[in-house]
């Protein structure tokens, strides 16, 4: 198992500096992660830093809360993906689909997905706000929208991804599309416990402490 192709290496704190997301790279080549997720202003930065590797440029898009409006997400995934970002995770209208309005976030969803083409599209649809019969709308939403993932968590809210939050989303997931577990993965006991319930991503700020362990 190459544990660190599950990594998206992760840095989105407001405060990061060119210094911090240049080492970010470094890192992310040596251990040979899957991306390195970073704030969309970074994606030049990434993107040159990390030319000649395997390593791919991902981006949060409607970051931390999704409460923009659907041409907002759809203009930054455009402009992120002109840029050279080769991933988008987007935060879901959370208000929305508490509102029932499963519609809105199928179509913003969609919209977004569009706007991607070949790109993947992972959509955050931040489980510690969600009750349990929420976040199986919420995947399911996240099929119909079109989307390759869906994730847990932003990081930036009362909690990351649970165990259990995973288990619950793959159930629905199936096949249909992948997980990806984000926020608190901290240890190597926590990243093999999210790969069993079911994450086939790992969005992580402690990927060096990971392989090292």
């Amino acid at each position: 198992m190459n544990l660190n192709k599950y990594i998206d290496h992760t840095l989105l704190k407001p405060d990061a500096t060119k210094a911090q997301i240049l080492q970010l790279c470094e890192e992310a080549k040596k251990y040979n992660f899957m991306t390195c997720m970073v704030n969309p202003s970074w994606i030049p930065t990434v993107k040159e830093a990390l030319k000649g590797s395997d390593v791919l440029s991902a981006c949060v898009i409607g970051f931390p809360l999704g409460a923009m409006t659907c041409a907002t997400k759809v203009f930054e995934t455009k402009n992120a993906l002109e840029m050279g970002a080769d991933e988008i995770d987007m935060v879901m209208n959370i208000g929305q689909l508490k509102d029932g309005h499963d519609q809105y976030v199928i179509d913003e969803i969609k919209a977004v997905k569009e706007a991607c083409g070949n790109h993947l599209l992972k959509v955050i649809i931040e489980t510690c706000l969600l009750t349990d019969e929420e976040k199986k709308r919420a995947t399911q939403d996240v099929i119909l929208g079109g989307a390759d993932f869906v994730k847990t968590s932003t990081g930036f809210s009362t909690h990351g991804a649970t165990v259990e939050d995973v288990k619950i989303l793959k159930a629905v997931a199936g096949d249909a599309i992948q997980v990806k577990a984000a926020g608190g993965v901290r240890s190597k006991d926590d990243l093999y416990a999210m790969i069993e319930a079911g994450a086939q991503r790992i969005g992580t700020s402690s990927g060096v402490k990971l392989m090292e362990e």
